[in-house]
């Protein structure tokens, strides 16, 4: 079985979304649940059907999160030669064109593409993984196999 990684950041956000879930909204939609419940028909209240679908949604969330929190392993300190590329780092790179690109390996469940938060099992993460500075990578993209140099590694 494959490990899961997650910084410690994206475990702590995971962690607050539960408690969130749990100690405010379910007890907020639960109320307005009962709420809607003494209403009255229960067959024809959108505001009960609503709720009661809310309130399902949250408690899958919740089940979720909570076994997932559990089976995550925590990357929480730098790797022993920071002078390569593993989970957690920031990685510069510079494509055929001289295009700057900026990268971070991340876990699956901290992924922000938008921000450039690629997951460690991504066909970019792992092809860089293992390099150093000066390097350049073969990288399957779904345009094609391109060519990148590793301009520079940082971790926080």
């Amino acid at each position: 079985m494959k490990r899961d990684y997650i910084t410690r950041a994206g475990w702590q956000r995971l962690r607050d979304e539960l408690e969130h879930l749990w100690r405010v909204r379910r007890p907020a939609v639960t109320s307005a649940l009962a709420d809607a419940a003494a209403e009255g028909d229960r067959s024809e209240n959108a505001e009960y059907i609503y709720r009661k679908k809310e309130l399902r949604e949250i408690d899958r969330r919740v089940r979720y999160l909570a076994r997932r929190v559990d089976e995550l392993t925590v990357v929480a300190k730098r790797p022993d030669d920071p002078t390569r590329v593993f989970f957690g780092a920031w990685i510069d790179l510079l494509d055929e064109n001289d295009e700057a690109h900026r990268y971070r390996i991340v876990g699956a469940d901290e992924t922000r593409a938008d921000e450039g938060w690629i997951s460690i099992r991504s066909p970019v993460a792992r092809a860089l993984l293992g390099h150093r500075v000066g390097d350049s990578v073969l990288i399957e993209r779904p345009a094609g196999a391109e060519y990148f140099e590793v301009q520079a590694i940082e971790y926080e």
